[in-house]
């Protein structure tokens, strides 16, 4: 078995690439496999500057997780904008905060 197959990405990142309407991804596996672990490893190194950011500026954990949204969803980002939302929706994860309010409407973070 092949190093991409043993990973296991969460239907919830899998998501980002299943058109409405349709069951199978817009990308292939190792795409979506590797845009998976460079968000997933973005989460995790956000996690300490968040509880910086936190500790240093004195805000709520909500705003610290919408500065660090804003932060990735600046013009030439390594990630897209859905993808950015999830990996702030891990980052929250990760630190045990509250999700982010989205905004049903667009299905983003506020």
């Amino acid at each position: 078995m092949s190093e991409d197959n043993q990973i296991l990405i969460p239907e919830s990142f899998m998501a980002l690439f299943i058109q409405p309407g349709r069951y199978k991804p817009s990308a292939s596996h190792a795409e979506v496999s590797a845009r998976y672990e460079l968000c997933e490893d973005m989460a995790n190194m956000l996690t300490e500057t968040a509880q910086n950011m936190q500790f240093t500026l004195g805000i709520t954990e909500q705003d610290v997780l919408m500065q660090c949204l804003r932060g990735l969803q600046v013009e030439g980002s390594v990630v897209n904008l859905p993808e950015s939302d999830w990996v702030v929706h891990r980052l929250a994860e990760l630190l045990n905060w509250p999700f982010p309010e989205t905004d049903p409407a667009q299905g983003a973070c506020l």
